[in-house]
């Protein structure tokens, strides 16, 4: 059961990473406070876990308009016998869209963890649980705050092919991930037949994934940015991540707007 816990938290940051690398970003966001979306983690044809994340307006420290990302995911069905209640926060600038503070609250089993970060955008430094951490590079996301930085991103000159790679801090490292462009491709979701930017983030074949196992993740190419749906091939069988219910959006499901490829 330790696997789906361990996905759960992989499949988080794979979906949660595309495209960040010192890119121009939207001046306004693709998203706005009262969007709700809901997720469904599959293990075959098994739901193995269901995942949620909202947005609120907040202020920041200095009262400038900020907001508050919230996510929490959790085992489901035949899985539910192994408990996994996982909640995030983050809060982030609403301009810059680059976060000053995060927490999360990690209970996987017996395993309890919870952490509080704050990030220091100006001189590169994350103060984690174990110390103070200097990035190299000007953007440092924490797990939740790189998936809506990620869907602010102007994309127009992004050709197929292409990669790009994020800078993250999770479990007290600060790490990078790549990610790989594939194209645009229309695919079929619970909430209709959507176009789709189709990307391939890493992955590192071990004791979960195959040595040519591939994950694809679709995004949608609309007003929106949201990804519907992550596939990976793992030792056993594969896992797939599947968009259930999206409420409050900015743009009609589906909707172009001036950014749209």
């Amino acid at each position: 059961m330790k696997l789906i816990s361990t996905l759960l938290l992989y499949l988080s940051v794979l979906v949660s990473t595309v495209f960040a690398q010192d890119l121009p970003h939207l001046k306004e966001s693709a998203f706005k406070a009262g969007e709700k979306l809901k997720y469904r983690l599959r293990y075959g044809i098994i739901s193995a876990a269901t995942g949620t994340l909202t947005v609120a307006d907040t202020k920041d420290g200095q009262g400038n308009p900020a907001f508050h990302l919230y996510a929490a995911g959790r085992t489901a069905g035949a899985f539910a016998i192994y408990t996994v209640r996982n909640e995030y926060n983050s809060y982030i600038n609403s301009k810059t869209f680059l976060p000053y503070y995060y927490t999360e609250n990690i209970r996987e089993g017996g395993y309890r963890r919870n952490d509080k970060v704050r990030f220091n955008q100006q001189t590169h430094t994350v103060v984690g649980n174990k110390g103070t951490f200097t990035s190299k590079v000007d953007q440092t996301f924490d797990l939740l705050s790189s998936y809506y930085f990620a869907r602010n991103l102007d994309l127009s000159t992004v050709k197929p092919g292409e990669s790009f790679k994020l800078t993250y801090f999770l479990n007290d490292e600060i790490a990078t991930l790549g990610i790989q462009y594939i194209g645009i491709e229309k695919i079929k979701t619970e909430l209709g037949t959507l176009e789709c930017l189709k990307f391939s983030p890493e992955i590192k074949p071990g004791r979960i994934f195959k040595k040519n196992s591939k994950l694809y993740l679709w995004v949608t190419n609309d007003g929106n940015r949201i990804p519907v749906k992550a596939n990976v091939d793992i030792l056993i069988g594969s896992v797939t991540l599947e968009l259930l219910e999206a409420n409050g959006l900015k743009y009609k499901l589906g909707q172009k707007a001036s950014y749209s490829k």
